[in-house]
């Protein structure tokens, strides 16, 4: 009986060894990341409907999503793998400073992105 009790010990060590609860944690360490990030910027100068303005704003555009872009690289670099850019807002609006000293744009992005941990 004493002999019975062990191997029955045996059998059920192994079979929590083996259970799916154990799998799960395994596979709970590669379910996908999501990481949102938000960034502000000011860009100063001439608003309106100049070239100048037309140009200013494209470039506003043109910084979030050169921020976006790299923004796995980083991401890569410190916490997880296989990092890609799933989503990005962009948001340029007419902005002025301090009492209307500076005009220009501010320009807001939102990038979600999708990894897995190290």
């Amino acid at each position: 009986m004493r002999h019975t009790n062990f191997l029955l010990g045996i059998i059920a060590a192994s079979i929590m060894t083996f259970s799916p609860a154990s799998l799960l944690a395994d596979e709970r360490r590669e379910e996908p990341l999501r990481i949102q990030v938000n960034v502000s910027l000011f860009l100063p100068g001439p608003t309106g409907d100049t070239d100048e303005a037309l140009k200013l704003r494209e470039r506003a555009r043109r910084s979030i999503y050169e921020l976006a872009a790299g923004e796995c690289a980083i991401v890569d670099q410190v916490l997880t793998k296989n990092c890609r850019l799933e989503s990005v807002s962009v948001n340029v609006n007419t902005n002025r400073q301090s009492g209307g000293q500076n005009e220009g744009y501010a320009a807001t992005g939102n990038f979600t992105l999708r990894a897995t941990l190290k």
